[in-house]
């Protein structure tokens, strides 16, 4: 390469890759700023844009920190007290449902959840008990006087899945479903958004801004994990907690973690489960299992359900963390 009027040029030897007899100028290309449009892309600068319903900037009276409270049957989310969700990953029949509800209750914990309908990788895999489902975990939140959170995977399934339950889920793989999101946002209930595995925050928000539009906004969002280069190599995802104080900033809209999709790991849930609530969430969902020794194994993502006691850990950890709010005793989002 050779200079020629101030500007850079190939030379014999590297014609040969390019092409003979043509000359290359290269210089101005370090020089240049160059200002790419792409289709669709979006940072944190569009979103007043984007979501003007959700977004800080667009709704100052929230100020810089405030978030909305989203209370779901004594449950309150966004108070800056944690609230916990827990349950079994999937209800299998009333005797499982009812024995885990009653641990979730004796805990502490504020909501039960289990899901009727599971959306599998595989077709194969157990898919839930269905309406079926639907009823017995009703009937347990009703028996323990917990408010109960459970997936809905089709917009076909939105009306009846809202008979049963007080709080919809649109789980990982449904985030960017927009017409199921649409008739979540049409039913009135509040709705529990997870982060899609591979969504942005800006993705994320997007998302939630579709339930807003039809009037909805009684929206909890949920941190699940993503999928990192190292996915499957010693966690099923990556939780991604730098994630919390960005969607703080960025909305009003309270944030909970699910720390067992995140690791996929029973004994990393604990671990995970503190730091989610170091980094300020408004709360956890968290897959049990029954810690009797002759309780037949989970059909659904056993690998990554905590027993009893380590749930009981989670939610004395999360009370030691917290004082009294005016004068009166608060246990996971619970005013006694």
């Amino acid at each position: 390469m050779t200079s020629v009027d101030g500007m850079e040029v190939l030379q014999s030897e590297d014609a040969g890759r390019l092409g003979r007899g043509k000359r290359v100028e290269l210089s101005n290309f370090s020089k240049l700023e160059l200002a790419v449009k792409i289709a669709g892309k979006v940072t944190t600068e569009d979103l007043p844009r984007m979501c003007p319903l959700l977004s800080r900037e667009t709704n100052p009276r929230y100020g810089s920190d405030h978030r909305r409270v989203v209370e779901i049957g004594g449950a309150r989310f966004g108070t800056g007290l944690p609230v916990v969700i827990a349950g079994p990953c999937a209800v299998e029949s009333w005797e499982q449902t009812l024995e885990l509800a009653r641990v979730v209750k004796a805990s502490g914990a504020g909501m039960l959840r289990g899901g009727a309908f599971k959306p599998r990788t595989s077709p194969h895999d157990f898919q839930g008990l269905g309406l079926e489902g639907l009823k017995i975990l009703r009937a347990a939140g009703d028996e323990t006087g917990l408010p109960v959170v459970t997936e809905v995977i089709d917009v076909r399934l939105v009306e009846t899945v809202a008979q049963y339950a007080d709080m919809l889920q649109i789980g990982s793989r449904s985030m960017q479903n927009y017409p199921l999101l649409v008739e979540v946002g049409h039913v009135g209930k509040p709705v529990l958004l997870k982060r899609g595995m591979a969504a942005s925050l800006c993705e994320w928000l997007g998302a939630a801004e579709y339930i807003a539009k039809e009037g909805n906004l009684e929206i909890v969002l949920c941190e699940r994990g993503i999928k990192t280069f190292s996915s499957g190599e010693y966690s099923r995802f990556s939780l991604d907690l730098n994630v919390i104080p960005a969607v703080r900033a960025q909305t009003f809209l309270p944030v909970i973690v699910d720390p067992s999709h995140a690791t996929g790991v029973a004994s990393m849930v604990e671990l995970a489960s503190r730091g989610a609530i170091e980094f300020g969430c408004d709360g956890l969902i968290i897959e049990i299992g029954s810690g009797r020794n002759d309780a037949p194994r989970p059909k659904c993502d056993a690998d990554q359900a905590i027993d009893p006691p380590t749930l009981c850990q989670i939610i004395r950890f999360i009370n030691s963390r917290q004082g009294p709010v005016e004068g009166k005793v608060s246990v996971l989002g619970w005013v006694r």
